[in-house]
């Protein structure tokens, strides 16, 4: 079903294929091509997939795929089919290939949005329509360090408490004003709430990093905890979900409910003084991913720590800033979401139109049939006969070698 089917060119003639691959040669007269393009096919597709076999890696036997049942036309109407086939794709590829450009485009749009919500572009002049009622972020950051100071002494008390750095701002851009630098782990904390066994069998929505969309935000479903036995975190709505498990896949969300997540995914409580969307937007924006990605630890599974990622430097607006950046972005990508869905249903219709083609192809009804034409019944033929001859002559040779006396010598 995964569709992974190639024609060799002549440059890897003799190469060798992984045994994953079924590898199918044309007899005779048949057009590796035509061959090719009918295993593209829904009908092909779909058929082996009925045979799977496996849990982990389905697959099907070389001898399902060569019995399946392919229709087969002259060898005239084979090049007529196959030069349609590659004139129709040819323009088809081209209009994919447009489309598929917007959607480069319009990633590298929804960048540029956030990488100039966080210089402060976005809201310059709502800044200075503003300024004299906006409270300087610096005042903001001293209260948020100052609660997380008094909130760890109630909970450890008589400890010594160990302030966040703050970060380097050498060679920093300087920020609007208002603004102020501080890290990711100044302004917030990855809560420690866990789940107990009691509470997974109270089967509450899980969330894991297969249920947030790559570099959006949005969440694509959950599943529930009860399927999950391994679920350790609970999160709250308002919460922002961070998946420090390949951190390149850049998965980020803000919850609007109340649930439990995977290990694989940290979450930031809510807070009075930081919009978690804000924290969200930043998050998603190209520069925390590169950080992130060259940060990270472990081969198999690698991961992030929030050690690492809480020296990551960031400007904190405003509250109210925050609030309208958010609003900002939000309508700027609600635009670019409509087109981007548009985008995807055309390049689903240009999919449906490409096996259109392919279903005409062999169903006889994409190019005329002409009656000149060698029936396909006499290519069968000639092909049943020639598979008949080599296999009369493998058993020649192998009467041969039984029938042969080995020969000894004596030194």
């Amino acid at each position: 079903y995964l569709r992974n089917s190639a024609l060799v060119p002549g440059i890897h003639d003799g190469q060798i294929a992984s045994t994953g691959f079924s590898v199918l040669r044309a007899e005779l007269d048949i057009l590796p091509k035509y061959l090719f393009y009918y295993s593209l096919t829904d009908r092909f597709v779909n058929h082996l997939s009925k045979l799977q076999r496996g849990t982990s890696y389905p697959a099907v036997r070389d001898s399902d795929v060569r019995a399946q049942p392919i229709p087969l036309a002259p060898v005239a109407e084979q090049h007529r089919i196959v030069a349609k086939i590659e004139e129709l794709f040819t323009r088809l590829d081209a209009g994919v290939a447009a489309l598929k450009q917007v959607q480069v485009q319009l990633r590298r749009y929804r960048q540029a949005v956030l990488k100039a919500a966080v210089e402060g572009e976005l809201t310059r002049e709502w800044r200075e329509t503003h300024r004299d009622e906006l409270e300087p972020a610096s005042l903001l950051l001293e209260r948020i360090l100052a609660e997380r100071r008094a909130r760890w002494k109630a909970e450890h008390p008589g400890k010594k408490y160990k302030e966040p750095a703050p970060p380097d701002t050498e060679g920093l851009p300087e920020l609007p004003e208002g603004w102020v630098w501080a890290t990711l782990g100044e302004i917030t904390e990855p809560s420690k709430e866990k789940v107990s066994p009691q509470d997974i069998q109270r089967r509450v929505p899980y969330i894991g990093l297969e249920h947030i969309e790559r570099g959006t935000g949005k969440l694509l479903g959950f599943g529930y905890s009860d399927e999950v036995r391994s679920t350790k975190t609970v999160f709250h709505s308002g919460d922002l979900l961070y998946g420090k498990l390949r951190p390149y896949l850049n998965k980020v969300h803000v919850a609007d409910f109340d649930g439990v997540c995977s290990t694989d995914i940290l979450v930031f409580p809510e807070s009075h003084y930081v919009s978690n969307r804000y924290l969200l937007y930043r998050l998603l924006s190209g520069d925390f991913m590169r950080y992130a990605n060259l940060n990270v630890s472990g081969v198999q599974h690698p991961r992030a720590h929030f050690k690492i990622l809480s020296e990551f430097p960031l400007v904190l607006p405003p509250l109210p800033e925050q609030h309208r950046i958010v609003a900002e972005v939000e309508r700027r990508l609600s635009v670019t979401a409509a087109l981007e869905r548009e985008v995807e249903a055309a390049l689903a219709r240009a999919a449906r139109l490409r096996q259109s083609i392919l279903k005409r192809a062999f169903e006889g009804k994409l190019v005329p049939q002409d009656t000149s034409d060698e029936p396909a019944s006499a290519l069968l033929a000639r092909i049943k006969a020639e598979k008949a001859r080599r296999e009369e002559k493998r058993k020649g040779r192998k009467r041969e070698s039984e029938t042969e006396t080995p020969t000894t010598g004596v030194g």
